[in-house]
């Protein structure tokens, strides 16, 4: 059985492919043809009806029923007719069929209808009486024109169609991508309270390993580190948190948080960071206090990024600030506008209604070029070395900013700094 199978096998495989490579057979177009007279009308039939698919019409009427009716490719039309004139039909066959290519037929030329033929696109004109290779020439053109055409439309769906599932393919990739720029993020703003946690625990380190009793100035010393650790740890959760929920389509948290405390656990951050070097670095409060209507721990990441942001714009020591005011009215988003030195984020996402907190982060560095400021929040753009920025700090406050209906100012000057400008909705620091 396996001797004769083989041969078989082939034999059908052969066939297969035989059958896969014959073109299917071209369809016949079809040709309708509109003539009162019923010589000329029967005439044209003989002439076709080996080629084409035919539909006879004695007059305007019976031809736009049929054209309603069928797919036709070319039309035949005597231009004086009884009733509706063969214009009058090409016109009404136009809204039917705008596709149709026309030929019209009279025993009566004039400028005016060869004038309004071509108005309506008629491809060709021919006299009665016409001879036979005339009028087969003028037809299997049309033919091949409606053919060409029909080609292709079908091509450009096909082209439309492969354009949709590219589409669709490239969709699902930056779904992929921003998953993974979000794994990126959640690593790069975890980084910061485990260094602070890193910092501590490795002072405790030497701090017991140096101690042989425990006196009570040591226990206060340990006790307000381990403070400082929790809160840090309880950062690293709430992180975890938004962009889980994030991920999940979830909205996260936003109990409001005192800019107070908010300034306080930056500055606690920011005084272990190893950014921080021989650089100087100052915090000013604002006068009074008040919420910011959005998740503290975000607060925290969008100035911590804008910091250590600073920190890094020169290798020279220099100095970084960081405050906050509190604004009792709405800002003119008239004076908001980009240009050579700014750069404006989110202005028309802002909850522009008072009170507003105005967060700066300033420094005294070399400033940041022209040509490099309109691209200072795109992901993984960096001027730094590979192992000094990831390229993903500013676009963290980018998004976080966003979500929190707030706006970005940046206003940069070569030789003399930078100052990132947040605008945040507040809130009574009462209110829950």
């Amino acid at each position: 059985m396996s001797v004769t199978a083989d041969p078989l096998a082939k034999a059908n495989a052969a066939l297969s492919e035989l059958i896969a490579a014959t073109p299917s057979p071209k369809r016949r177009g079809t040709l309708l043809i509109v003539d009162d007279e019923e010589g000329p009308r029967m005439s044209l039939r003989v002439i076709f009806k080996d080629n084409f698919d035919l539909l006879m019409a004695e007059d305007g009427p019976t031809a736009i029923e049929l054209a309603q009716k069928h797919d036709i490719d070319v039309a035949i039309l005597d231009i004086r007719m009884a009733g509706m004139s063969g214009i009058e039909v090409l016109e009404r066959l136009r809204f039917v069929r705008p596709e149709i290519e026309a030929i019209m037929i009279t025993a009566f030329e004039t400028t005016d209808t060869i004038r309004q033929a071509l108005r309506l696109r008629a491809c060709d004109y021919i006299n009665k009486p016409f001879d036979i290779a005339t009028i087969r020439a003028a037809v299997n053109a049309a033919m091949q024109r409606r053919m060409l055409e029909s080609e292709i439309h079908t091509s450009a769906e096909k082209v439309h169609e492969l354009l949709s599932e590219l589409q669709s393919q490239k969709v699902e990739e930056q779904i992929a991508k921003t998953r993974g720029d979000i794994y990126a993020s959640i690593i790069h703003d975890i980084n910061g309270p485990l260094t602070v946690v890193s910092g501590f625990i490795q002072l405790l380190n030497k701090k017991l390993n140096r101690a042989s009793r425990l006196e009570l100035e040591d226990l206060e010393f340990i006790k307000e580190r381990m403070v400082i650790i929790e809160r840090q740890v309880g950062n690293c959760i709430e992180i975890s948190r938004r962009y889980l929920g994030f991920l999940r389509q979830q909205a996260g948290d936003s109990a409001p948080t005192g800019v107070h405390q908010l300034m306080s656990d930056l500055e606690q951050l920011v005084r272990v960071h190893p950014s921080i070097q021989e650089n100087e670095f100052r915090v000013t409060p604002p006068a009074g206090d008040i919420a910011v209507r959005i998740n503290g721990t975000d607060v925290i990441q969008i100035l911590l990024n804008l910091t250590v942001n600073a920190f890094q714009c020169s290798t020279q020591p220099h100095r970084v600030e960081v405050g906050a005011e509190i604004l009792h009215a709405p800002l003119n988003l008239a004076e908001f506008k980009d240009g050579p030195a700014d750069r404006i984020l989110n202005v028309e996402g802002l909850t522009n209604a008072a009170p507003l907190v105005k967060f700066w982060v300033r420094d005294n560095g070399p400033g940041i070029p022209a040509e490099v400021l309109p691209k200072i929040f795109q992901p993984y753009f960096t001027t730094k070395g590979p192992r000094q920025g990831t390229g993903l700090g500013l676009n963290i406050v980018q998004r976080l900013i966003k979500e929190g209906n707030g706006a970005l100012h940046c206003q940069t000057r070569p030789g003399e700094g930078t100052t990132f400008t947040t605008y945040l909705p507040g809130t009574d620091i009462t209110k829950p």
